[in-house]
């Protein structure tokens, strides 16, 4: 009977994906001010596997999802059946899964989320964005990450490549690309840029698609926080913020933490030019180099 219990519970136990640890902190969140040991109670679950589940490192199944919404008066149907849907799928759904274990896992995580939201809103302090990118200034941006190897910079070059399939989705994308990154000639194959600025040029006339280009006479300030990405979805999912820096980076759902960057990356938008003086930014910068 023991050994029994013993295997239940080690099927139970799951690795933390993303979507597990979503699961785990959207029911964090409709269990509210509720201490977590009189939540666990309405379950009949000890605290330790609420905690687990909480976080992620213990499956929950729909029919639980649904019951625990049920004790705690969660009036969400749709909501709720969101997550519950969540919660039974299954780990190695998605076309991320093949890069597992070679690439970062928080890279993984924020790739998974990207690709399942429903709008997505970026701002870069020096080059274009990577789901923006041509083929070739993809290359020669990863490329010159010194601690990558040959096999590695060929795997995140297809892996950002996959990460564009988002915009055939329709997925909405709001973009702004500051000015300096449009100068660069990359000497040693000048047709890198000219290639990019006409990608820019061909996204931009998608409908799905806001483009801004931050001119070099805005404030400093603009952008120099690092690079944003905000991701919001479906309901009832929490909006994540990712930001990076020289330095390292992050993501959140941290309801503050998401609403701070979105309000730094409205103030960005608000200085960038519009949609009609971007083309035609993008259309002299294009020329310039071409003379």
């Amino acid at each position: 009977m023991a050994a029994c219990q013993n295997a239940a519970m080690v099927q139970k136990r799951a690795v933390p994906t993303i979507k597990r640890r979503r699961v785990g902190a959207q029911l964090r969140r409709w269990r509210g001010p509720m201490k977590s040991g009189n939540a666990a109670k309405l379950m009949g679950w000890d605290i330790t596997r609420l905690s687990r589940i909480e976080r992620g490192t213990y499956r929950v199944s729909s029919e639980e999802v649904r019951a625990f919404a049920a004790k705690l008066g969660v009036d969400d149907e749709p909501g709720i059946e969101e997550v519950a849907l969540a919660a039974e799928e299954p780990a190695g759904a998605g076309w991320w899964v093949p890069y597992t274990g070679h690439v970062q896992a928080d890279l993984l995580d924020f790739v998974q989320m990207e690709a399942e939201a429903d709008s997505i809103r970026v701002q870069h302090y020096s080059v274009v964005p990577g789901l923006l990118q041509s083929p070739a200034y993809m290359r020669e941006i990863i490329s010159h990450e010194s601690r990558l190897n040959p096999r590695q910079v060929g795997m995140l070059i297809n892996l950002r490549l996959a990460r564009q399939s988002v915009l055939g989705h329709l997925t909405r994308l709001h973009a702004i690309v500051p000015e300096a990154a449009l100068y660069p000639r990359f000497e040693n194959n000048p047709g890198i840029m000219p290639d990019q600025l006409r990608r820019l040029l061909d996204v931009s006339d998608m409908p799905n698609i806001d483009l801004q280009v931050l001119p070099l006479t805005a404030h400093p300030k603009y952008g120099s926080n690092g690079a944003t990405t905000l991701l919001d979805f479906r309901h009832p999912w929490a909006s994540v913020a990712s930001v990076d820096g020289p330095s390292g980076g992050f993501h959140t759902e941290d309801a503050d933490l998401v609403a701070f960057q979105s309000g730094e990356f409205e103030s960005i938008a608000k200085v960038a030019l519009p949609f009609s003086e971007t083309r035609e930014l993008l259309r002299q910068h294009l020329e310039r180099l071409h003379k």
